[in-house]
């Protein structure tokens, strides 16, 4: 891993297409900003971990119920906190 010390503003290249800007600073968190092509996944690992989660529960539940786990969605909301927003513009 590589660990880096960045202020507002400036930048980190990946390869030859990413690009990481510190946007901003407070407290104990910082927003980013990620500049890759379309083709690039860019993901948070906490909604990947909820959407694993989420479907590992809504099969289980199929399984001994038989049905088909209609409140998946519901249940992945409240795993986020119903945080909402997309991960990508």
């Amino acid at each position: 891993m590589l660990v880096l010390t960045r202020k507002v503003g400036e930048r980190i290249l990946v390869g030859d297409d990413i690009v990481i800007t510190v946007l901003d600073a407070r407290g104990d968190g910082v927003r980013i900003g990620i500049d890759a092509p379309r083709g690039v996944k860019i993901q948070r690992e906490e909604v990947v971990r909820a959407v694993a989660e989420a479907n590992a529960e809504a099969a289980a539940a199929a399984s001994a119920t038989g049905a088909s786990g209609d409140d998946a969605e519901a249940r992945l909301r409240a795993a986020l906190g119903d945080r909402g927003g997309a991960d990508r513009a």
